[in-house]
């Protein structure tokens, strides 16, 4: 759900190296997800952790590599 739940000052300071912090106290990852088959960024976003991505941090082609 995007919430930090850990006990560590350490890890709080420096959450912000792989995660923004989003309203709400909530972070989101800092990735950009790139593949060349759209199927295959739906599967992640219809997995357990999809909705903690931006929609704008996906970027697919139109088809496969075909190899």
């Amino acid at each position: 759900n995007g919430v930090y739940n850990g006990t560590s000052e350490l890890q709080l300071e420096r959450i912000n190296v792989y995660f923004n912090e989003a309203s709400g106290n909530k972070y989101v990852p800092r990735a950009v997800l790139v593949n060349l088959k759209p199927g295959t960024m739906d599967a992640v976003r219809a997995g357990p952790f999809g909705q903690l991505f931006r929609p704008n941090n996906f970027f697919f082609g139109q088809s496969g590599a075909g190899n």
